[in-house]
């Protein structure tokens, strides 16, 4: 704001300094230069020259009375120019309404000036007060954001400029602040049952400690006997194993929000967005990018969610690429779209194909890419959800993940 406060003194000096300048001009022009009274004098003066005789006067403009030299030649209120022709001394009265003409332009000047002064104060106060002042309100929320103040909301308004951006501020900070409240519950639900496997564990591995203690003792010389001891082994330690197999299952739950709200959108909606986004990033860093033709249908699944799993495929293709070619073809089978993603430059091998949808797995051709493994495994899972599949293949040193979407 205080950037803008300077550009508005400065822009209001120029435009004083405008006026000041304008009005100097008008005003210091040189009062007897170009006066088209002189010219219809000397006009005058060359008739009476020829004719000896003085012109009418009805047609002219400036000149009102031709007077040739008597008594009283000098008695006059108006304005006059002497000149002598063939000898005589002639007084040519005039009158001039310069000044009236001269007042006249200096006030359209001023006028005109005055109302673009006008439209700049009010475009600039426009600025500042449906703009600047909004937006000003909004620099805190990124930061508080930052430091993890999800609780006090944005406030809406019906700002036409930042209205929209505002509500998609506050819709960030209740998903953010959502996502904290089912990771904490994630977390306190988790410990609470590694607590509860652990406590549950004891008791099988007290009695499995207990018998082997007895049996190293000799404690059941009976072959009969230890049979029964080591089939209880047997049976608490296969209550220990599905106390693992629990905490094994748990650790692999979901822990992303996969909620998806399916619905249909057309086929062009996802390839513009797609295509008007990576055009110009694709642009920047020399890589080759080509949109194959396809027939406009509508298709079934969550645009949003849609959106974001291509934007995954473009990603991956772009971090474990060459660099050189992107490609997205199109294809039906079945009643589906197969939205196809080609990258050139694939070192990945075929053994690791039938993994690169697990979470958190990571290829050897990733070691030097930064990642978390976990973005073709959330392609997985939504495409699942909105009904469709995922796949990917490899031909030679191009790999194609294809995203199945069925049609409506």
């Amino acid at each position: 704001m205080k950037a803008f406060n300077r550009i508005s003194i400065i822009i209001t000096i120029a435009v004083i300094a405008l006026f000041v300048a304008a009005n100097v001009m008008m005003l210091s022009t040189d009062n007897e230069s170009g006066r088209p009274y002189r010219v219809e004098i000397s006009r005058i003066a060359a008739e009476i020259e020829i004719d000896g005789r003085i012109p009418p006067l009805s047609d002219k403009n400036y000149v009102t009375s031709v007077t040739e030299y008597s008594d009283g030649f000098y008695d006059t209120d108006s304005d006059y120019v002497i000149r002598e022709i063939n000898g005589k001394l002639y007084r040519f009265d005039y009158t001039v309404n310069d000044s009236t003409h001269k007042s006249h332009y200096l006030l359209t000047v001023n006028l005109i000036l005055g109302a673009m002064a006008i439209l700049i104060a009010v475009v600039m106060l426009y600025i500042r007060i449906k703009i600047l002042k909004p937006f000003e309100k909004l620099t805190e929320v990124p930061y508080e954001l930052s430091k993890g103040n999800l609780i006090s909301p944005v406030k809406e308004t019906k700002n036409r400029f930042f209205g929209r951006f505002i509500w998609g501020v506050d819709m960030l900070r209740e998903n953010m602040e959502q996502q904290k409240e089912r990771e904490l519950n994630l977390q306190k639900d988790k410990k609470m049952l590694l607590l509860s496997l652990s406590h549950d564990i004891k008791t099988p591995l007290a009695a499995i400690k207990l018998y082997s203690k007895a049996l190293s003792k000799g404690l059941y010389p009976d072959k009969e006997k230890q049979y029964e001891i080591a089939e209880s082994i047997n049976a608490k330690a296969d209550e220990i194993e599905s106390y693992v197999t629990q905490i094994i299952t748990a650790s692999k739950e979901d822990f992303l929000s996969f909620e998806v709200h399916d619905g249909e959108f057309y086929l062009s909606e996802l390839v513009t967005k797609t295509e008007l986004y990576y055009t110009e990033k694709l642009s920047l860093v020399k890589t080759e990018f080509n949109v194959g033709e396809y027939g406009n249908c509508l298709i079934y699944g969550d645009s949003e969610r849609s959106i974001e799993v291509i934007q995954n495929i473009m990603e991956n293709a772009i971090k474990y690429g060459d660099g050189k070619n992107i490609s997205i073809n199109f294809s039906e089978e079945e009643g589906c779209i197969l939205f196809a993603v080609s990258n050139t430059g694939c070192t990945l091998s075929e053994n690791d194909l039938p993994h690169i949808f697990d979470s958190f797995w990571r290829g050897e051709n990733a070691v030097k890419a930064k990642g978390s493994g976990l973005g073709l495994y959330i392609c997985r899972q939504l495409m699942h959800r909105m009904n469709g599949d995922i796949f990917a293949d490899i031909k030679g040193d191009i790999i194609t993940v294809t995203a199945v979407f069925r049609k409506v």
